[in-house]
C-alpha cells in the first residue's frame, strides 16, 4: 500500500514534464491534440504528491486500441477500461463530458498519472482551468496545498479517502476559477 506523501515544490518537475512530454510525442504522434503539465505539480511553489499529472488531448477516445498500442510502445499501460472524472455538483451536459482513459509508466520510471482526455470537453478544460487558476492566485494555491497536507496527515494510507474529501474541495476552486475565466476571458 502506498502511503499519499505531500512534499514541497521542486523545482525539478516541470523539466521531468519535459522529457515525459517528449517521450509521449515521440510515441503517439499525431493522435495527440497537445500535451499539458497539470496537478499540483504544474504549479510553481505548490506543494503536491510528486506524481507528475500529465493529460494528453485527442480527437477522440476511439479506437482505444490504436491509442493503446502506441502508449505500449513507451511501456504505459492502461489503469481499468473507461473510467470518468469527478462531476462537479450542477454540472450539466453529457456522461461523455467527464470520460477518460489512466495510464500509468512502466516500472521504475518516474510516478505519473497519464490521463487522456478529449479536447473540447468538461473535464479536459477542468483541469487546465484549475492549474491556470492556482498560478494566478498564490492565496488560493497555498489553501488548496493545507488542505492536501491535512488530508495526507489524516487519511495518509486511505486514498479513496483523500480523494473523496478532496473532490469537493476541488470545485469550491473550480467555481471561483470559473468567475475568474469569466472575468479575464481565460481559455485553454
Amino acid at each position: 500500500m502506498r502511503v499519499i506523501e505531500i512534499v514541497p515544490y521542486d523545482e525539478r518537475w516541470p523539466g521531468e514534464f519535459a522529457g515525459i512530454e517528449a517521450a509521449l510525442s515521440r510515441a503517439v504522434g499525431d493522435l495527440a491534440v497537445r500535451i499539458d503539465h497539470i496537478g499540483s505539480t504544474s504549479v510553481p511553489g505548490l506543494a503536491a504528491k510528486d506524481i507528475i499529472d500529465v493529460q494528453l488531448a485527442v480527437a477522440s477516445l476511439e479506437p482505444e486500441d490504436v491509442l493503446r498500442a502506441a502508449l505500449a510502445t513507451v511501456g504505459y499501460t492502461a489503469v481499468g477500461g473507461g473510467i470518468s472524472d469527478h462531476r462537479p455538483p450542477g454540472a450539466t451536459g453529457p456522461d461523455a463530458d467527464w470520460e477518460k482513459r489512466l495510464y500509468k509508466p512502466p516500472p521504475g520510471h518516474r510516478a505519473t498519472n497519464l490521463h487522456v482526455r478529449v479536447i473540447g470537453r468538461r473535464n479536459w478544460r477542468y483541469a487546465l482551468l484549475f492549474r491556470d487558476y492556482l498560478r494566478s492566485h498564490p492565496q488560493a494555491a497555498a489553501a488548496y496545498a493545507e488542505v492536501k497536507r491535512c488530508l495526507a496527515e489524516y487519511h495518509a494510507a486511505d486514498l479513496r479517502a483523500y480523494t473523496e474529501i478532496k473532490d469537493p474541495v476541488c470545485d469550491i476552486v473550480i467555481a471561483a476559477a470559473e468567475e475568474w475565466a469569466a472575468a479575464t476571458h481565460w481559455e485553454p
